[in-house]
């Protein structure tokens, strides 16, 4: 069974989703049946590659959300991330273009290192506050799971997967997909969303049983990112 995830590293109900996702696979006897495959997102493509701001300075300058507005947002996402194990530091995450970071996860796919990637980013952005559209620092990710330097190093400062990052991209368009995380079971299934650990259970269960109609939705909607904004 396969299972596509369209995601972005600075979304944090990716994040969540991610946990909870593999703590349901966990569960299921067929789990080692399960191929996944994390395909990329921007929630925001217009961000400065060169630049860098915190996430309140995100919400105030780009969104016109007032700081106790955004502050009060964190908080409540932040208490979502601890039920999923993740202690967000919010106060030192950077907001940046995600694009070379979705050039690492594709170089990653290459060497079998996706899921790891995606973990060692989300770890990153959201709780060591590092800059995860700096060449420098994919290097070192990529370095430490395993993956050439050099090789590294080349690809990530080319335009060398440029063609497969966008090609997720308008797969996402054409699917319909407005937000993210969206996981895509058997290519017939839907769960859009951060949904509970049981609902990815029953979700995969289902599909793993029996698929049906494209893109079906087995979720009831849960907290995710768009373009506008994350909602809960």
């Amino acid at each position: 069974m396969k299972i596509e995830i369209w995601s972005d590293v600075m979304c944090p109900f990716c994040y969540i989703g991610k946990h909870n996702f593999e703590k349901a696979l966990e569960k299921l006897p067929f789990k080692n049946e399960v191929e996944v495959e994390w395909k990329s997102f921007q929630l925001d493509p217009t961000l400065n590659p060169s630049e860098v701001k915190t996430t309140i300075e995100y919400f105030k300058e780009k969104k016109g959300i007032p700081e106790a507005q955004a502050s009060q947002m964190v908080s409540q996402v932040a208490q979502m991330g601890q039920m999923a194990g993740i202690d967000f530091n919010f106060e030192k995450a950077l907001i940046t273009n995600t694009f070379p970071a979705h050039r690492l996860i594709h170089l990653a796919k290459k060497h079998n290192l996706s899921s790891e990637v995606e973990e060692a980013l989300f770890e990153a952005h959201f709780i060591d506050g590092e800059n995860v559209g700096s060449i420098d620092l994919l290097v070192s990710i990529a370095e430490k799971l395993g993956i050439d330097k050099e090789e590294a190093q080349k690809v990530l400062s080319s335009d060398t997967l440029d063609q497969e990052v966008n090609q997720d991209i308008a797969d996402a368009q054409n699917n319909g997909i407005t937000g993210v995380p969206f996981f895509v079971l058997n290519g017939k299934y839907a769960v859009s969303g951060a949904q509970p650990v049981e609902t990815f259970v029953n979700a995969l269960q289902q599909t793993y049983n029996e698929t049906a109609s494209p893109f079906k939705d087995l979720s009831d909607g849960g907290a995710s990112c768009d373009a506008d904004g994350c909602s809960i």
